[in-house]
């Protein structure tokens, strides 16, 4: 059987702008996308430590060192500057390798 399972995790991550005149998605610093074992365009759930809210969109890729989390398009409406997020991605596995799963977590604020 298979189950879908946590494979990548940014925590506690602030968010340095919100663009409304974007198409969509999550810029993240180049840095951290590599760290948490990310690709550029997967999808990727969004959680606002500071509203509650939880959303999804896709990765894209910012400057490395930036440590920008910048959400644009409609997402922008969901966090201001300054919030905290958590930035997940999960992936399908077969029930039975549960006990090899080793997700990439990493802790933003090891990183400022």
């Amino acid at each position: 059987m298979e189950i879908e399972v946590l494979k990548s995790k940014i925590h506690r991550a602030r968010v340095t702008d919100a663009n409304l005149d974007y198409i969509g998605s999550i810029t993240i610093d180049e840095d951290w996308i590599k760290l948490a074992g990310l690709y550029e365009y997967e999808k990727v759930q969004v959680l606002n430590i500071n509203n509650g809210e939880r959303f999804e969109t896709y990765v894209i890729k910012g400057d490395k060192g930036s440590h920008d989390i910048i959400l644009n398009g409609a997402a922008a409406r969901k966090v201001q500057a300054g919030d905290l997020v958590i930035i997940m991605a999960y992936t399908r596995i077969e029930s039975s390798d549960i006990e090899k799963l080793k997700p990439k977590i990493i802790y933003a604020e090891d990183y400022y």
